[in-house]
């Protein structure tokens, strides 16, 4: 009888470390978990809301326009951001009246319901770098205003997939 509990008790305790191993692996190399900390993502992501990284998307594909990202900080190299991807490699961008504009063209979708901004720009975005911004322009500390005005897509941890607390929804 005790070698039957030894035995149970040992397969018990495999599959718990089994399971924390594969936690780790996946949290490492393939999601992160994040809460975002301020509402420069409104209304696309709220302050306070858990949301889920997808490190893979960008392996075998170049970021695009309009992604949803979390990345390295360029100024201190190290507090994560979430953003949007809207000035890609080798483009010029700027805003002006309130208006982005992509190689002198307006943008036609620039992800915001404000249309109050700063004049800014105009920036040439350096080959392997991104411009980003928030969503909620009057309260996101984005390129704009960065000492270093581009990501490195090295520096991108990943592409935000969902949101899952408190209102699960997928994120676009």
């Amino acid at each position: 009888m005790e070698r039957k509990v030894l035995k149970e008790v040992l397969i018990n305790v495999g599959i718990i470390v089994l399971a924390l191993a594969f936690g780790f692996l996946l949290n490492k190399y393939m999601i992160a978990n994040a809460q975002v900390p301020t509402s420069s993502m409104e209304t696309t992501v709220m302050a306070g809301d858990r949301i889920l990284v997808n490190r893979l998307s960008y392996v075998f594909a170049e970021p695009k326009r309009g992604d949803i990202v979390t990345f390295i900080y360029p100024d201190d190299g190290q507090t994560l951001y979430l953003k949007r991807i809207l000035g890609l490699p080798g483009e010029t961008i700027e805003g002006r009246k309130g208006v982005l504009y992509i190689d002198g063209k307006p943008l036609e979708k620039d992800f915001t319901q404000e249309i109050s901004y700063d004049d800014f720009g105009p920036y040439q975005v350096p080959e392997g770098t991104y411009f980003m911004m928030g969503d909620n322009r009057k309260d996101s500390w984005d390129s704009r205003y960065w000492e270093h005005k581009f990501v490195k897509k090295e520096d991108i941890i990943g592409k935000a997939a969902v949101s899952y607390f408190p209102h699960p929804r997928v994120l676009k």
